[in-house]
């Protein structure tokens, strides 16, 4: 790897379709294509550490938690610059995991996390541990572009199965050319933050809390909520001993409801975002 090879690929263990909304989030020019059996890529543009305005690991690190905050599948985020390279993975509001070698494939991380990344991704704690462990040792033979080749060749176990040319290591055109040439890639563009608020409330309803917070359900909860918050906050303020414990439950069900209502109409009449445009 040289000074002119600096990139980053953010992996995710989900299908691109579950991809695409939470991938407005990054307000970044990125190609999303898919990358085996329930994993996605995505290749950004890089703007940031092109420009020179932050370092590589610690933008693909922050993108790589933004993704996973709010969606039910972990992120990886492999980088590499003229001196070092290294991942970092985020999942949920977990602390995320990373670790780090230099250009000559020197280890410069912890062994620890290496096996917490094993944990976390569902790893075999023994055999694919047994792979994973020699990255965190010398290796005069292995620099830091074949230590992250062979990370991604125990991931394949999981299914996960990189562009032809989308590689760790190689230039930022070279990576959007081999993704742009995979079957169902699509360009993904970041908006302002309106979209990106718009984008991760998608993410959430997507998810298992969905039906709570719009639909038939939904109405119906906070219907419930308001039919047994104000007899109880109207009672509690008419007692001669005024119960503030009742009046505060009365109040946050009333509170509740409304605003269950509200958000159920709000998001009822906010136009869907547009599709991406074919091809």
């Amino acid at each position: 790897m040289n000074a002119t090879s600096t990139g980053a690929l953010l992996l995710c263990r989900a299908d691109p379709d579950a991809v695409a909304a939470p991938a407005h989030l990054l307000r970044e020019l990125v190609l999303l294509a898919p990358a085996g059996d329930g994993w996605s890529v995505l290749v950004p543009e890089g703007r940031p550490w092109l420009d020179a305005r932050e370092p590589v690991d610690r933008v693909a690190a922050g993108w790589a938690t933004a993704l996973a905050v709010g969606a039910p599948w972990p992120v990886l985020a492999l980088w590499w610059d003229a001196d070092r390279a290294g991942y970092t993975l985020a999942s949920g509001f977990r602390r995320p995991v990373g670790y780090t070698w230099l250009t000559d494939g020197t280890p410069v991380g912890e062994d620890e996390a290496m096996l917490t990344f094993a944990d976390r991704l569902g790893l075999d704690p023994v055999l694919d541990v047994q792979d994973l462990q020699p990255l965190t040792r010398p290796d005069k033979d292995a620099d830091a572009r074949a230590r992250l080749l062979a990370l991604t060749a125990v991931l394949a176990r999981l299914g996960l199965a990189l562009p032809p040319g989308a590689q760790p290591g190689e230039a930022a055109t070279r990576l959007r050319e081999a993704a742009h040439a995979v079957a169902g890639a699509e360009e993904i563009e970041g908006h302002g933050w309106r979209d990106a608020v718009r984008a991760e409330l998608d993410v959430v309803e997507a998810g298992h809390l969905g039906t709570w917070l719009r639909g038939p359900r939904a109405r119906r909860l906070a219907t419930a909520q308001l039919a047994v918050g104000v007899p109880i906050l109207v009672w509690a303020l008419l007692r001669r001993t005024r119960s503030s414990g009742w009046a505060t439950a009365g109040a946050l069900l009333i509170a509740q409801g409304a605003f269950g209502l509200a958000y159920d109409r709000l998001r009822g009449h906010t136009p869907p975002r547009s599709a991406p445009p074919a091809g």
